[in-house]
């Protein structure tokens, strides 16, 4: 079963590549999720100071194979399972990052603590609460 998916915008941030920190929760970087016109209307209710759930797709990483499966995460001597590990290098190139929206203009979502690179393509906006 083939599953495709479209961008609905894509990341904009002026930070350089090896600036960008590989985990949402320790960075503090702002950017833009730029929105295509048409799904413009579906930031309704929005507000800032609230956290909002981003489906990204890893675009750059390389295709993934089974040697995969097992990665030695930067910070570790030890190979991890990839479901363990926050690694671009997955089955499936979708990341998730749980950002601060710091403003809303038009189609434009200023936030803050991405951990995405200029130009990421969206997949999805969900609300994000830390509550259980």
């Amino acid at each position: 079963m083939d599953i495709c998916f479209s961008p609905i915008g894509w990341v904009r941030t002026d930070v350089t590549d090896d600036a960008v920190p590989h985990f949402y929760a320790v960075s503090g970087v702002e950017g833009t999720l730029e929105l295509l016109p048409e799904f413009a209307p579906g930031l309704a209710d929005l507000k800032i100071g609230q956290q909002i759930a981003v489906l990204f797709h890893f675009h750059r990483s390389p295709p993934f194979s089974k040697t995969m499966l097992k990665q030695v995460p930067r910070k570790r001597k030890e190979p991890r399972g990839i479901f363990s590990i926050c690694s671009p290098k997955r089955p499936n190139a979708i990341g998730l990052s749980v950002v601060d929206i710091i403003s809303i203009t038009g189609r434009r979502i200023g936030v803050k603590g991405l951990d995405m690179l200029d130009g990421t393509p969206i997949l999805d906006i969900k609300p994000h609460s830390s509550n259980k």
